[in-house]
């Protein structure tokens, strides 16, 4: 797809984003989120670049990132996102860490940890084992 396209596109999703007061992260881009003056940017976590570190950031524009264990913690944290969506909470996959394990990963990072993996209708009232619970997710949706 062409660079222009892909601009006009996200520029028209900003619009509407804007229109209904919601925010607009632009995921693995931040030069582009920037130049777009998008909310933010969004920083997997197999990313581990720094490079976003020396561009000049509006005072609004926020960055989160993924991780699913210590070591991409600690690389979120010196990328210097704001949340760290942590997973999976639930979900059964190569990532699975399950409460224990999401509560005393969580606690080694003092930025704000948002529960991802596997947070369903079902599950949600598990959340209240974790300490002021933030989830994202698809299956709580579907």
């Amino acid at each position: 797809m062409n660079k222009k396209i892909d601009e006009k596109i996200l520029l028209k999703i900003k619009k509407y984003c804007k229109k209904k007061s919601l925010k607009f992260y632009l995921s693995n881009n931040v030069k582009l989120a920037l130049k777009l003056k998008l909310d933010g940017a969004y920083i997997p976590s197999f990313n581990k670049d720094f490079g976003h570190l020396s561009f000049d950031f509006q005072q609004k524009f926020k960055i989160i990132g993924s991780a699913h264990n210590i070591k991409e913690i600690k690389i979120k944290e010196l990328q210097k996102v704001e949340k760290i969506f942590l997973s999976s909470l639930f979900k059964r996959n190569k990532n699975f860490l399950g409460i224990n394990k999401f509560k005393n990963i969580s606690k080694l990072t003092n930025k704000k940890i948002v529960a991802l993996g596997g947070i369903s209708k079902k599950k949600i009232k598990y959340l209240k084992l974790i300490n002021d619970p933030e989830f994202a997710g698809i299956s709580y949706f579907e």
